[in-house]
């Protein structure tokens, strides 16, 4: 996938995150969203991390 359209995926899907009220969402569900959500930052940490460690040859 194209690193711009990743992007605006990630964006929109945090868009989509930030207008629910998480008060209104069941218990449960909020549970399970979290655990997917938690899950998910560590991919995207992961992923940070997997590029800040990058280096150039001769640098």
């Amino acid at each position: 996938m194209e690193w711009g359209r990743a992007m605006r995926e990630l964006s929109t899907a945090i868009d989509h995150l930030s207008v629910e009220d998480p008060s209104e969402i069941p218990r449960l569900q909020l549970t399970e969203q979290l655990i997917e959500l938690h899950w998910q930052m560590a991919r995207l940490q992961a992923e940070i991390a997997r590029r800040t460690s990058v280096r150039r040859p001769g640098r």
